[in-house]
C-alpha cells in the first residue's frame, strides 16, 4: 500500500495578502440593509469595543452609516478596562454613557468582535440572548426562511419564527454545529444566544457587524425606539448554573432527570433538553471541565429559577 505523502511547509500552498479583505467584508454587510434609511436617522450610538479587534473597523463603519458615535475601549491593544465578557455587570460604563448622552443604542462587542450585547435607549441592558432574537425578527419581517439556533438558545427566537410561519431548527451547542445545520436546511439566518448572529450572505460565522447593521436597519424601518421594539418580543427569563459532575455520571443524571419529568418532551444528543409549552431545561456536560451546565427558561424569573434548582438537585443526587 502507498502511505501518506508528506510535504514541507513551503510546498503546502501559498500565502496571499488581500488589502481589501476588511472592506470586502463590510461591503457584504452593507448589502444586507438599506443604507439610505439608516443614514437618514442619524442614530446616536455608544460603542464599547473592549480594546479588541472591533475597534479597528467599527467606529468608522458606524460613522459611514451616518451615526454619531461615542467610543469606549477604542484602542486595539487588548488591555481590557473591564472583564471581556459582555455581561451587564461588566458594562456599567456603557450603560451610564447611553443614559447620560441620550443615545439610541449601546453596542458592546466581545474582544474578537463576533458577539454583540445591546443596551437600549433607556440604558437597560438587553443582553446577548435578544441580539439574535431582534435580528431574526428583523430579517423574517422582510423575507421568510428557515432559522437555526443551538439547543441552549432562548425560545424567544423559536416563537418569532413561528409568528412568521418559518421553519425552526436546533443544533448542538457550538458555532460549527449551528453552521452545519444551517447548510443542511438552507437556513436564511442562524446563530447562538451568546450574541452571535450568522448571516449566510456575509459568511458562515458569527458577526457583530451583521448584528449592528440589522439592529440599526430595524430601528430605521420601525419608527420606534429600541426599548419599544423589545417590548414587542415574547419574553422569557433564562437562568444558568453548573455543578461538578464526573463524566461517568452524566448519562445517569440525564436518565434521572427524564424520569422526574415524564410530561416533558425530551431531546437527547447534546446532553438532555426537556421542553414544555412555555418553559424548558437543559443539562449538558462541559467539553473542557468535569462539570454539568444547567440552563432553564420560563416566563418568569421565579419559575426559571425553580426549574433550574429542581434539575440541579436531581443531578446532584447522582453526581
Amino acid at each position: 500500500e502507498t502511505g501518506p505523502v508528506y510535504r514541507t511547509w513551503e510546498s503546502i500552498g501559498e500565502l496571499v495578502e488581500d488589502p481589501r479583505a476588511a472592506l470586502t467584508h463590510l461591503e457584504r454587510v452593507n448589502a444586507q440593509v438599506d443604507l439610505r434609511a439608516i443614514r437618514a436617522k442619524k442614530f446616536k450610538v455608544v460603542l464599547d469595543c473592549t480594546h479588541g479587534a472591533g475597534s479597528i473597523l467599527t467606529p468608522d463603519w458606524l460613522r459611514s452609516l451616518g451615526c454619531e458615535v461615542v467610543v469606549l475601549g477604542g484602542t486595539p491593544d487588548g488591555r481590557f478596562e473591564h472583564p471581556a465578557e459582555p455581561l451587564r455587570e461588566n458594562l456599567t460604563q456603557l450603560i451610564e454613557a447611553v443614559q447620560s448622552l441620550g443615545a439610541d443604542v449601546g453596542f458592546a462587542q466581545d474582544p474578537d468582535a463576533d458577539r454583540l450585547a445591546i443596551v437600549d435607549n433607556t440604558g437597560h441592558y438587553i443582553g446577548e440572548e435578544l441580539t439574535l432574537a431582534l435580528c431574526v425578527d428583523h430579517v423574517l419581517s422582510r423575507k421568510q426562511g428557515a432559522v437555526v439556533v443551538n439547543g441552549s438558545t432562548s425560545r424567544t427566537t423559536a416563537d418569532i419564527a413561528a409568528k412568521y410561519g418559518c421553519a425552526f431548527h436546533r443544533s448542538a451547542v457550538g458555532e460549527a454545529n449551528v453552521v452545519t445545520r444551517m447548510l443542511e436546511v438552507g437556513a436564511l439566518i442562524g446563530g447562538e444566544g451568546n450574541g452571535g448572529v450568522i448571516e449566510p450572505q456575509v459568511g458562515y460565522v458569527r458577526d457583530s457587524f451583521v448584528s449592528m447593521a440589522y439592529i440599526l436597519h430595524g430601528l430605521a424601518l420601525r419608527e420606534m425606539p429600541l426599548a419599544k421594539w423589545v417590548e414587542t418580543l415574547p419574553r422569557y427569563t433564562i437562568v444558568k448554573d453548573k455543578l461538578t459532575c464526573r463524566k461517568e455520571c452524566v448519562a445517569p443524571a440525564c436518565e434521572s432527570l427524564q424520569r422526574a419529568f415524564p410530561d416533558a418532551v425530551a431531546t437527547e444528543g447534546d446532553g438532555l433538553r426537556l421542553d414544555w409549552p412555555d418553559r424548558w431545561v437543559q443539562i449538558r456536560a462541559s467539553n473542557t471541565e468535569p462539570i454539568v451546565r444547567i440552563i432553564a427558561e420560563a416566563p418568569s424569573d421565579g419559575a426559571a429559577r425553580s426549574l433550574c434548582e429542581q434539575a440541579k438537585a436531581i443531578v446532584a443526587a447522582v453526581a
